[in-house]
């Protein structure tokens, strides 16, 4: 089944997956498992439309609604990687959680939100289409007057 994905020995719908990271065994070690789709990292994004973000390595599930902000260390907090923007979402539970990442927050915004293949790419304009043109209608002849 596409919409259902096993994790060791639980089988998870793909509602309840938000994003998906590779595989790290020291993840699987830890008491508080925030999101299951860490442990997924052989699971077919594409079957589920999950949209992938390539600078961080994450799949994020469509159905989910995400918000984007922005991401500045603080002197409480300063991780050793340069993350620029936080993903946030509601589990099933109402309890927000955190995914913070490299890529840009704009660009965030193009995968995640808008669903964009090629974020950054100068969108075409649609050329306004033409009427098609129909079959000539056919007129009625002009009386003839005899003289």
């Amino acid at each position: 089944m596409q919409n259902i994905i096993t994790v060791g020995e639980e089988y998870v719908p793909v509602e309840q997956i938000a994003f998906i990271e590779p595989f790290e065994p020291q993840l699987m070690r830890s008491s508080n498992p925030t999101n299951r789709g860490r442990a997924a990292s052989s699971y077919s994004t594409e079957a589920n439309e999950f949209r992938f973000i390539p600078d961080d390595n994450v799949a994020t599930n469509r159905m989910v609604s995400f918000r984007v902000r922005s991401f500045k260390p603080t002197q409480d907090f300063n991780p050793a990687k340069p993350y620029q923007t936080q993903l946030d979402w509601r589990d099933g539970e109402g309890i927000t959680r955190r995914k913070l990442l490299l890529t840009k927050p704009e660009m965030v915004i193009a995968i995640v939100l808008r669903g964009e293949t090629e974020p950054g790419a100068e969108r075409k304009a649609r050329r306004p289409r033409r009427p098609q043109s129909r079959a000539p209608r056919k007129r009625a002849a002009a009386p003839t007057v005899n003289a």
